[in-house]
């Protein structure tokens, strides 16, 4: 294993996003860091919507070798980069951005490897032949369509607040599998096999109005936002006997290990941090 050069300068990293203050990412990447003897930091910046572009590239001409991106820049950071990844391409939103020694900026997007990972693995699911529900149609729903479409799930329906957005992205996806769009209102049962949240509802404290017949005693619900204690959607899943109500601390752990896997070229083993993360949630 390389060791750290004790007296090198630190290479630098970071997630942009605003808010950002509540992000987990630098205690994770701080994780992975030590336990692959990598010489890093790893920092917050919180960047608005209309300096995205300009503070951005002035973190990469700083030094900066690599970004996580969150809300609400997933799908600016897309429009930023010189080039993207096959599945950045295809969510048209970027998560994570590797800056090259040519000065090139490659867009990825490792939501999608995160939430298949941590149904899979984590949570011991099969998603073959399941119907899906997910809400909201934003970046970090872009992002885990082609990898969930992937899996030959039965058919995945998107609810969105305006419907138009969702019926959109449906039939970008369209050639991937049975997917569609529609309001939160036309949503009817039966129970769908799992539900995700991918609206930012949950951050705000809010919930969607969703019709009961929606969830069942065999139902996931899995939140894409994480924080302590329940979050609206997770109260609501328990509410309606959902056979698990659960949040996105292994999607971000998994996700996080995706993009260090990008910059650093060795894949940290995830379980030290979900386990810590585990007492927080």
């Amino acid at each position: 294993m390389n060791q750290p050069n004790e007296l090198g300068t630190p290479d630098q990293y970071g997630v942009v996003g605003h808010p950002v203050e509540h992000s987990w990412s630098p205690f994770i990447h701080g994780m992975f860091a030590k336990s692959t003897a990598q010489n890093l930091v790893y920092r917050l910046f919180d960047i608005t919507a209309e300096n995205f572009r300009r503070d951005t590239l002035k973190l990469f001409a700083s030094g900066v070798r690599g970004l996580n991106v969150t809300l609400p820049h997933k799908q600016a950071a897309a429009e930023l980069v010189n080039e993207l990844t096959p599945r950045a391409t295809r969510a048209q939103a970027v998560n994570t951005i590797a800056f090259f020694e040519d000065t090139t900026l490659l867009g990825d997007n490792t939501d999608g490897v995160g939430l298949t990972s941590d149904l899979e693995r984590n949570l011991q699911l099969d998603l073959a032949d399941k119907r899906l529900l997910i809400l909201g149609a934003g970046g970090a729903v872009r992002g885990v369509l082609g990898p969930l479409l992937e899996r030959e799930v039965r058919e995945v329906v998107i609810a969105n607040r305006t419907p138009v957005k969702a019926q959109k992205i449906a039939a970008e996806f369209a050639d991937m599998g049975k997917i569609s769009g529609c309001a939160f209102s036309e949503l009817r049962g039966p129970a769908y096999d799992l539900i995700i949240n991918g609206t930012s509802a949950s951050l705000q404290g809010e919930m969607p109005l969703l019709p009961a017949g929606i969830v069942g005693d065999t139902t996931v619900c899995y939140d894409m936002a994480y924080g302590r204690g329940q979050t609206p959607f997770t109260l609501w899943a328990k509410s309606l006997h959902a056979a698990r109500a659960t949040k996105g601390w292994g999607m971000l752990v998994e996700q996080a290990a995706e993009s260090f896997y990008l910059w650093r070229g060795i894949r940290p083993n995830t379980q030290p941090a979900l386990e810590a993360l585990s007492h927080h949630s």
